[in-house]
């Protein structure tokens, strides 16, 4: 498969002969358009076409919840059966991580390096002149091609997934939810709601425009995720006019975002998500702490909540598949029509 990949860039009229040099590039650019396009396809092909396995119990630390648990017949969070699988392959394989840290593969390069290669040689083979501009449908800064925004983050990129698991099973979300985020930045939690709901039930509202553009010119493109039509919009001071006014959410969230805002726009926020939350079954969840709330006090915090209609139902802490790390979570639900 790759090798037809590879050989997709070879001249359809006749046979070119290349260079080690260049058959090495070509078999790379085949290997990322497999691992990029093909092999997620094969997998969700495997996941509708396969029974998924009971869960077994496991020696290590898994995150918190039931992780076999399915969500419409499809897994969410990686199962106690997953990990024991893959460290099976990692030890069939002998691998040992402390032996191989030094090693940093055939062809080193930072991100700050590529980001040069890109700036001054444009990658290794290039259009010139008039071509240049009618080859890519989508020319995108290499800052992003480079993915320098996935460091922008206090926490590793991958941390999105574990967000995306939890909240997920705790709003028992399905396809069919319709998902609000707050702050959605360059995608880091977003795309993998985007990726598991219909099309047009993710929404985002984000201030940034860096942010924005990398979430749209980077991330949705290069996961094959512009079929999804993710309605994400710029705007500030918690303007949701733009979503419809008849827009029902099963689950309203916000990472990190409420800690940089001022306490009177929470509340104006909140006063405006409430009637576009789903009655008794819809969720908010707050992450890491809710002192717009606690700084009021717990008699007038609760009276307010009261009054635009919210409960608090408790506080969630869930583990990081991948990192020694746990976040908090603050969940409240609308109580009345």
């Amino acid at each position: 498969m790759i090798l037809l990949l590879a050989n997709c860039y070879t001249s359809p009229v006749h046979l070119q002969v290349f260079s080690a040099k260049e058959w090495k590039f070509r078999f790379t650019v085949g290997f990322v358009v497999f691992r990029r396009n093909l092999l997620p396809l094969l997998r969700r092909v495997a996941l509708r076409c396969t029974s998924s396995p009971a869960s077994v119990p496991c020696s290590c630390s898994t995150p918190t919840g039931d992780h076999s648990s399915k969500i419409s017949g499809e897994h969410v969070s990686t199962s106690a059966e997953d990990i024991d699988w893959l460290k099976s392959r990692v030890e069939a394989n002998g691998l040992h991580m402390q032996q191989n840290i030094l090693r940093k593969g055939i062809n080193p390069r930072t991100r700050e390096q590529q980001l040069q290669d890109l700036l001054h040689f444009k990658g290794i083979s290039h259009y010139e002149g008039e071509d240049a501009n009618n080859h890519t449908a989508l020319p995108c800064p290499g800052e992003l091609l480079v993915e320098e925004h996935h460091s922008n983050y206090g926490e590793p990129w991958a941390g999105g997934r574990d967000v995306f698991e939890f909240l997920a099973e705790s709003a028992h979300v399905t396809p069919n939810s319709k998902v609000l985020e707050i702050g959605c930045g360059t995608l880091r939690v977003g795309l993998h709601f985007i990726r598991y709901l219909h099309p047009k039930h993710y929404h985002c509202l984000e201030r940034d425009e860096l942010s924005l553009m990398a979430a749209l010119r980077y991330e949705l493109p290069s996961q094959g995720l512009l079929y999804k039509r993710p309605l994400i919009v710029r705007g500030e001071d918690m303007d949701f006019s733009k979503f419809g006014s008849d827009t029902v959410y099963d689950l309203i969230y916000a990472s990190a975002v409420f800690l940089h805002m001022p306490d009177k726009l929470v509340w104006t926020g909140l006063e405006r998500l409430v009637g576009r939350l789903k009655p008794l079954e819809g969720r908010i969840f707050v992450s890491h702490n809710v002192k717009f709330c606690s700084r009021l006090g717990s008699e007038e915090c609760t009276k307010r909540m009261t009054n635009l209609g919210l409960e608090y139902k408790g506080k969630h802490t869930h583990d990081s598949l991948l990192l020694n790390h746990y976040e908090i979570w603050f969940e409240f639900r609308r109580f009345k029509a």
